[in-house]
This record gives C-alpha cells, sequence and structure tokens, in this order.
C-alpha cells in the first residue's frame, strides 16, 4: 500500500514563531531527565479535555515543533509503509534510475504489486544507514592514511 502523502506547505511565519517557543518550553521538560508521563490539555471552545500521550510520542512532537521552528516541511511515514520508487529516489536524493538499479543488484530489498516495484520504508532507512555506515568507513581510512603520508589536516 502506498502511503498517501497529504498536501505538504511550507510553515508560515506564525507557525514558525509558535514552533520555536514550544519547542524551546518542551525541550526543558526533556533536559530536566526523562519523562514517563506526559499530559496533553486540549481546548476547543469552551471544553477542555486532558489525555495521556507516550513519552515517544512527546520526543517525536518536540523533533517535529524543531524542524517547523526551521521553516522546514515535515510528513511522517509508517516503517512499514511501502514507497513508489520515484518516492525512495526522493528520500535519498538520487534518481529513479538509480534506485531501480540499487534494486536489481539487490542492495534494496522491493516487491512487485502488478509490474511496478515497492520499497519498504523500513528496508530504505536500513539501506541509508549501511550506506552512511560504509561511508563514513571509507572516509575514517582516507582520512587515516592522509595522516600517515604527511598530508591533509592534523588532528587538533
Amino acid at each position: 500500500m502506498t502511503p498517501q502523502i497529504q498536501q505538504l506547505s511550507q510553515p508560515t511565519e506564525n507557525d514558525i514563531l509558535e514552533a520555536g517557543i514550544a519547542t524551546a518550553a518542551l525541550s526543558k521538560i526533556l533536559s530536566k531527565g526523562k519523562v514517563s508521563r506526559v499530559e496533553l490539555q486540549t481546548k476547543m471552545d469552551s471544553k477542555t479535555g486532558t489525555t495521556s500521550i507516550p513519552s515517544k510520542a512527546f520526543e517525536l512532537m518536540i523533533e517535529i515543533l524543531g524542524q517547523m521552528a526551521n521553516g522546514n516541511i515535515v510528513t511522517v511515514v509508517p516503517i512499514h509503509a511501502e514507497l513508489t520508487t520515484q518516492q525512495a529516489a526522493d528520500l535519498l536524493n538520487v534518481s529513479r534510475p538509480y534506485v531501480v538499479k540499487l534494486i536489481e543488484a539487490d542492495k534494496l530489498p522491493a516487491t512487485l504489486v502488478g509490474t511496478r516495484r515497492r520499497v519498504r520504508m523500513g528496508d530504505l532507512i536500513a539501506y541509508k544507514q549501511r550506506d552512511a555506515a560504509k561511508r563514513k568507513a571509507v572516509l575514517r581510512k582516507l582520512t587515516q592514511e592522509a595522516q600517515e603520508m604527511g598530508i591533509g589536516y592534523e588532528r587538533e
């Protein structure tokens, strides 16, 4: 099932301001230690209500508000969601044909839905983490070789 991505829009100046204030206030709560329970109070017209939310959701909410405060568009995609090759390419910041090559080389798992390939979000994240680890290892090796050869930057 391809995730339905709602119409995304850039946060307004007011959204950015409010998100910044909320991020600062809520981050102070987290800085004091692990939050075990979060109660959310809502006001609609003359009615008020309170509900508990999981601490993980609270932490995610702060991350979302922080991104909004920076003027970024934010969306949430479940880990089990199936993406088109174009959506996967957009998230990896590569071309769609490159994603197809990754799939054909068995570097990125995919399933067929009819004649269309679908990539699970979880598999895409796992690929991205593996790729980042490989890049980091290569960079470490190049840095070490440069230092051994006396070229490049010295550590302070």
